[in-house]
């Protein structure tokens, strides 16, 4: 049943982005590696605890290995032209920014404004998560309404916002409505990009996900115990027994570092006892750290080589391949959220350029292209072919330039063609 639409206002945008702006900025804290979480080393000193601070890059290891080997190849039957205006708006730092930052934190937005300096087509910017909201449309997975934060002072605190519908879109500067322009499409210049998204959580879900920064944690609590650890490894503590009560106190860094002590007998002929205690092995904390590495790789889809632990190399691109099967099943979910992500922003980039606010039934026979996950190596490339061939002859014309660049990712060279005079008699 159809019904209205009421729009909850902008209050209620700004209440809902400052609720979740921790969660997001937390995501990102765990990117960069600059997380500072509870120290987990209970028994040892605070003095000591502090000597020794650790970092992991696994959280961004799983975000990049991922984001990294989904590359957008362009639109079939691209109606709009949508591609013209991606070409326009530097695509190669586009897609991959829009890919990254909507992983790390479930979900990117894009807002799209009118070209500088009047030109025609439209300018497109990557708004992060910390800094937009919206009302999904379960749908089209396009807004109801949306809300941006365009500019933010030293303080974090909002300079420029803006408020988008479908009517227009409303530009607030400190608190003061300073523009507003109208809207030619059916939704708001705001398209929200969205990794995995579910009926529960249209907004996505992040690939930095709980389970990933407790492992992370793991890791990172290893490798502090292992440091300290480290110390007593190098200089493995020693006892001494049997020594006279009035002999001269022994300086204790002398007596490890030095090659040669003499230890004189008493009047009765007794001499002191050396010994050492046994010495502490390494081999219990790089256990524990492999165990980490290991519950982040089946958490994210990637192998212990990805995480800097070697196994035996693989022979060819298909044992890399399945190897990485989780990881290749990820990603072709990926790819099916992304392609309609980035058609609804072609969709209402093109309707804001031609100022049509066309209907969105038109996108449903666009198709989105992505280059193979995994690039193929010569054998695959031979496999591919004898295939091929064998296809073709059982059903003549399946396999075409445009299918073979879909399965292999290289692109068909043109072919000129040959005239009378070219060929020899």
């Amino acid at each position: 049943m159809d019904y209205a639409y009421e729009y909850r206002g902008i209050e209620y945008l700004r209440n809902k982005l400052d609720k979740k702006r921790v969660r997001v900025m937390l995501r990102y804290k765990y990117y960069d590696a600059k997380e500072r979480s509870e120290d987990k080393l209970l028994l040892a000193p605070p003095w000591l605890k502090g000597m020794y601070k650790q970092c992991l890059g696994w959280c961004a290891k799983g975000v990049d290995t991922l984001a990294d080997r989904l590359v957008f190849d362009g639109f079939e039957n691209d109606y709009f032209n949508a591609m013209q205006i991606f070409d326009m708006n530097n695509p190669d730092v586009f897609f991959d920014s829009a890919i990254r930052e909507s992983m790390i934190a479930s979900c990117a937005f894009v807002h799209i404004s009118h070209g500088d300096n009047g030109e025609r087509t439209p300018k497109l910017s990557i708004i992060t998560a910390d800094n937009a909201t919206g009302v999904m449309d379960e749908f089209t997975g396009l807004l109801k309404e949306g809300y941006a934060v365009l500019d933010r002072d030293k303080d974090g605190h909002p300079v420029l916002e803006a408020y988008f519908t479908k009517e227009g879109t409303q530009y607030i500067l400190k608190g003061v409505d300073v523009s507003y322009e109208q809207n030619p499409a059916q939704y708001p210049l705001l398209v929200p990009v969205v990794y995995r998204p579910t009926s529960k959580r249209p907004f996505g879900h992040s690939r930095i996900s709980r389970a990933c920064m407790a492992h992370q944690e793991m890791g990172k609590a290893t490798i502090q115990r292992a440091e300290i650890s480290a110390e007593f490894y190098c200089f493995p503590q020693k006892w001494v027994s049997g020594l006279d009560p009035d002999a001269e106190p022994m300086d204790s860094w002398k007596a490890s570092m030095s090659s040669m002590l003499r230890f004189d007998k008493d009047e009765d002929g007794d001499h002191p006892v050396l010994g050492q205690f046994t010495q502490q092995s390494m081999t219990p904390y790089m256990d524990m750290l492999k165990t980490a590495a290991a519950l982040m790789c089946g958490e994210t889809g990637l192998t212990m080589d990805d995480l800097g632990f070697p196994t035996d190399n693989p022979s060819s691109a298909e044992a890399i391949k399945a190897s990485h099967e989780s990881l290749r099943l990820v990603a072709r979910k990926a790819q099916r959220s992304y392609g309609v992500a980035f058609a609804n922003v072609g969709y209402i980039a093109a309707s804001l350029r031609d100022e049509i606010g066309y209907s969105r039934a038109l996108i449903a026979d666009i198709k989105p292209l992505w280059l193979p996950v995994f690039e193929p190596d010569a054998a695959m490339l031979s496999t591919v072919g004898d295939g091929a061939i064998k296809i073709n002859q059982a059903v003549p014309n399946f396999f075409t330039s445009a299918n073979l660049k879909t399965l292999t990712g290289i692109e068909p060279a043109e072919i000129e063609p040959v005239g009378l005079e070219d060929v020899e008699e």
